[in-house]
């Protein structure tokens, strides 16, 4: 479903103003790898209180970014002030430091961030079974990828890679099909199998959990038609998902752009599939 996304329908949902702990730099990778997360938490919870978690995977063209950007600071504070453990991660980026291929290790990190909840549910006061991602720019495509693939591309090891739900922020799409990316370390025309896998749409089915895209008209870094293309495909079997195209929106906003408060929104979304609201 698609819809154009105007300010004042939103202005009437009221929010959360509770005080948010932070845990920075927080291990949650083995083998010590230099990637950290940051908790954001709900201020105090109760005894034997539970909430629902959402992994945060930040955007820099799967190269560059950071864990602890203004957006990802929105969004974990948003989260934990309107009750949500939000964990904001760090994964293996395909610089300098990384000279070989880097997928599919980002993804396992990312999911690798969905087992760490898990196994730390009862210490940050998380409910298991419901957890979510959302990230922006790259870090919508992964987590897309997150929600949509399964075990095939889970990392190894045991524990439970799943999502309840996903939201991806103007994620690329078409690029899997367009563009040389620098995390394969490989031209498409060398390894198309490998574009494949990490193109989004090669791993729809109408079992995926829901998808809630948004994108803005304004985004000159990557297309509206890369978001209307994986709506396309997943409206095609059948997978729940939404499409939200902002006005005016450019690349890389949060959750409060001066185009309107995407906040009920985002989080009209996770209450629906997290809190069952």
């Amino acid at each position: 479903m698609k819809h154009l996304l105007l300010p004042f329908l939103l202005a009437s949902t009221a929010l959360a103003a509770d005080g948010v702990r932070t845990e920075h730099d927080v291990d949650y990778l083995s083998g010590g790898r230099a990637e950290k997360a940051d908790l954001y938490l709900p201020a105090a919870p109760q005894a034997g209180e539970k909430f629902p978690a959402v992994v945060i995977i930040h955007g820099g063209g799967w190269a560059g970014g950071d864990k602890r950007a203004a957006r990802e600071i929105n969004i974990g504070t948003t989260l934990a002030q309107n009750g949500y453990v939000g964990m904001s991660i760090n994964y293996v980026l395909a610089n300098a430091q990384h000279p070989g291929p880097t997928w599919p290790q980002n993804l396992h990190d990312c999911k690798t961030a969905v087992r760490w909840l898990r196994a730390n549910a009862e210490r940050l006061h998380v409910d298991p079974a419901r957890i979510g991602v959302i990230g922006g720019s790259a870090g919508g495509h992964l987590a897309a990828m997150v929600g949509l693939t399964g075990p095939e591309l889970d990392p190894p090891g045991e524990g439970d890679c799943r999502v309840s739900c996903a939201v991806d922020l103007y994620g690329p799409v078409l690029w899997f099909e367009q563009r040389d990316l620098s995390m394969f370390r490989k031209p498409r025309a060398e390894a198309p199998e490998v574009y494949r896998l990490g193109d989004p749409r090669t791993h729809v089915d109408r079992n995926d959990p829901p998808l809630l895209i948004l994108h803005g008209t304004a985004d000159t870094t990557v297309a509206v038609a890369d978001s209307e293309a994986l709506a396309t495909a997943l409206k095609a079997v059948g997978a729940p998902h939404e499409l939200v195209i902002i006005p005016d929106a450019p690349h890389s906003f949060h959750l409060q752009p001066k185009q309107g408060d995407l906040r009920p929104l985002v989080l009209g979304f996770f209450d629906r599939h997290l809190k069952g609201k």
